[in-house]
């Protein structure tokens, strides 16, 4: 009996465009709420713990970005050497993820960072410590929907070189490496987690890998940090991520990728 192809496999189509364009959904976002044309700012950044933002806004330095016409999601503005950042808070799993990053492209971003908490696979130091994310692999579902199968989506070289010369000397501590994206955190049994440490993957969290499939297939330029805080909450206190959920180190390193769209 011949075996079928999954539904995430079949009629892909991978040149073909999208009958649905972020643009359009942007526009009749716009008309809905009454929101005139204008472009978000040149670095965005997607917060999936939510806690820059939350400290951003505790702290008073975040604004409402009125210009984000989003049916799906708040945008945060915070000013940083007289230049805005756009920040969208809870932005979690490769599906959402993806949904914000087509919007903030089509509304005139220029460069999309993602600053994920995640797992230690591969302990390449004391945690907390932040992942500059060369590679995912795909154990996700939206990627499929960008690009042919394949193990890994990779990051932008180019970029990403660029990225960590921006980030030498930033403060926290910052290695490079690959990581496990996942649609299903609560599935990490102790046979995926110890496959993971064989591959010599540094952590598993849920979004790189469908936004690194984005970046390539739309040629958009993206950068994950993978912020490796926990070991799986097998331990009391396993998320401590450092002062203000880890926000402050995470503004540091959003400051010094501000360069690259300057």
């Amino acid at each position: 009996m011949k075996t079928k192809k999954p539904p995430i496999l079949t009629d892909k189509q991978y040149d073909a465009g999208s009958v649905f364009q972020p643009e359009n959904l942007i526009r009749d976002a716009r008309i809905q709420k009454g929101i005139a044309p204008a472009p978000v700012p040149p670095l965005c950044v997607l917060d999936p713990d939510g806690d820059i933002v939350r400290h951003l806004r505790r702290s008073g330095a975040a604004r409402p970005a009125e210009e984000w016409a989003c049916y799906h999601s708040e945008m945060d503005l915070y000013a940083l050497a007289g230049t805005d950042i756009g920040i969208v808070g809870c932005a979690v799993g490769a599906p959402y993820a993806v949904l914000i990053a087509e919007q903030v492209f089509a509304s005139g971003c220029r460069l999309l960072v993602s600053i994920t908490s995640s797992g230690q696979l591969e302990p390449l130091g004391p945690t907390p410590y932040f992942v500059l994310v060369e590679r995912a692999l795909r154990d996700e579902g939206t990627s499929y929907h960008y690009l042919p199968p394949a193990e890994f989506a990779e990051a932008d070289g180019t970029l990403l070189d660029a990225a960590e010369a921006a980030l030498a000397g930033a403060g926290p501590p910052i290695r490079r490496g690959a990581t496990w994206t996942t649609d299903a955190p609560f599935r990490e049994t102790e046979a995926v987690l110890q496959r993971g440490r064989e591959m010599g993957l540094a952590a598993i969290e849920m979004e790189c890998a469908a936004l690194y499939a984005f970046a390539q297939a739309r040629a958009r330029p993206v950068i994950c940090l993978a912020h490796v805080t926990n070991t799986m909450a097998v331990r009391e206190g396993d998320f401590e991520k450092g002062a203000h959920g880890g926000a402050q180190d995470a503004l540091l390193l959003i400051e010094r990728l501000a360069a690259l769209v300057a």
